[in-house]
């Protein structure tokens, strides 16, 4: 896939290098499979900048009671549990917004697919770019740039054209804001979440993430009557 190597370092080398992921848990939080979940309370106004990221790809209620965004890497082994679970949530609860960022800091060929994915979410919007992350994380082996190329045409897209659109300095931009604001975070774990101002490490498991979501809608925490260890 001619991607210039040029746009692809960029996107790489000007995100900020993403701090280690505490082990810590800001609230004690038990995942799917009965162990802790690492969890941070994140600076406010920092959270707030998700939001306003170039290329999320947006999926669920236009008018939310909560959402959740997932910061991922297409080669990322946890991340393929989570886009399951981040479906089935999306298909059951009419309230929730996902926002999907992505965070392609295993490999430059996660940082490919990743432009390939921004690429889509420009020309086609996110119902499309929503597909080929099921598409591509519903996939075994390695995820390049021609492998999503691969996808997307396989969805009924132009795939020169997406190719075109990917080397692009508009994706390039966006990819290394997505990452940068990721880093600033502190999400170095894949996939990382963030509900409201609390960062969840890791792929917490389909149940728990759940139970945090309706927490967050009852009572504004992730974990309804418990007080943090700040």
């Amino acid at each position: 896939m001619p991607l210039s190597r040029r746009s692809l370092l960029a996107a790489l080398l000007t995100a900020a290098p993403a701090a280690r992921a505490t082990e810590g848990q800001w609230f004690p939080l038990t995942g799917d499979d009965g162990r802790p979940v690492a969890n941070t309370r994140l600076p406010g106004e920092l959270a707030s900048e998700i939001a306003e990221l170039p290329g999320i790809t947006w999926v669920g209620s236009a008018e939310p009671a909560v959402t959740l965004y997932e910061f991922f890497d297409f080669n990322c082994p946890w991340c393929r549990a989570a886009a399951r679970d981040l479906s089935g949530l999306h298909a059951a609860s009419p309230t929730l917004r996902i926002g999907l960022v992505h965070n392609p800091i295993l490999s430059p060929r996660s940082a490919q697919a990743a432009k390939v994915a921004l690429a889509l979410q420009r020309r086609a919007g996110s119902g499309a770019a929503f597909a080929l992350y099921g598409a591509l994380l519903g996939r075994s082996g390695p995820i390049d740039g021609p492998r999503a190329l691969e996808a997307a045409r396989d969805l009924g897209h132009d795939r020169a054209a997406l190719e075109a659109e990917a080397d692009s300095d508009l994706v390039g931009r966006a990819l290394a804001g997505q990452m940068r604001l990721a880093a600033n975070l502190g999400l170095s774990a894949t996939p990382s979440y963030v509900v409201g101002t609390t960062a969840l490490l890791g792929h917490p498991g389909g149940r728990t993430l759940a139970r945090v979501l309706a927490a967050v809608e009852t009572c504004d925490s992730v974990l309804c009557g418990a007080e943090s260890p700040g």
